[in-house]
Formats: structure tokens, sequence, C-alpha cells
């Protein structure tokens, strides 16, 4: 893989430590985005728990590595989450919301989508982790 989208539950496992099988898809990629939907839900998340101020940092810490990139919402973004959501609702598998921004990003990324949520694999031509051979 040349690059990926961590999805929030998939950076979650890797802070909790419980995150090898993450680990190892990250493992020589060129490129890892972070979308900023992913971002607002971790930060959402930080808000709840009692270790909010060393979850920021260690997101921080994280972001810097080279290989990380912040995956911005824009038009083709928006475009595409049309597409995606249109077709899930002819399919009748709506899924949240925030998770059609996060496909649509990795469908415009041309990255694959590394997550442990099954819903993602009712969107038509997401590549998901775990789904490519």
């Amino acid at each position: 893989m040349k690059s990926i989208l961590l999805d929030t539950n998939a950076y979650s496992a890797i802070l909790r430590n419980q995150g090898e099988s993450v680990l190892d898809a990250i493992d020589g990629v060129e490129k890892l985005f972070l979308s900023v939907v992913v971002i607002g839900e971790l930060y959402a998340g930080f808000r709840e728990g009692a270790r909010f101020r060393e979850n920021v940092r260690t997101l921080k810490e994280f972001m810097s590595d080279s290989i990380v990139s912040v995956a911005d919402v824009n038009e083709e973004t928006a475009e595409i989450f049309g597409e995606i959501k249109s077709a899930l609702k002819k399919q009748g598998t709506p899924i949240p919301l925030n998770d059609i921004w996060i496909a649509a990003q990795c469908v415009e990324l041309g990255a694959v989508l590394v997550t442990f949520d099954k819903t993602f694999s009712n969107i038509p031509g997401l590549r998901i982790w775990g789904q490519i051979g």
C-alpha cells in the first residue's frame, strides 16, 4: 500500500497499545493521512476522558511524523460524499455521516482505509485494509 488513511478506531487502537496489526499496516507506506473528520472525532473522545492534554500531545507528536498529512475537506470531497451518500441510500445501507466523509476522502486520495468498522464495506469502490490482497 502506498497511502493509507487511518480511521478513528485504528488510531485509538495504536493509542491503547492494541494496534500491532495497524502498525504493521503503517510499516512501509509512503503517505499516511489523518482526516480532519477523524481528528475532530479524536478531540471529542479526548474531551470525554481524563487524559485530554496527554492525548493531544501524543496526537500532535504522531502528526509531526514526515509521512503523516492532514486530509482536508474540499469541493471534490463534497462531490464524492454526495455520490457515496446517494449510493448508500439507494442500497438501503446508510452509515454515519462522518464515515461517509472519511470514505470520500479515501476515494479522493486513492488511499486505503485502515479501520475496524465493518460499515465501510457497504461503500462501493472503497479500498479497505484487510480486504486488499
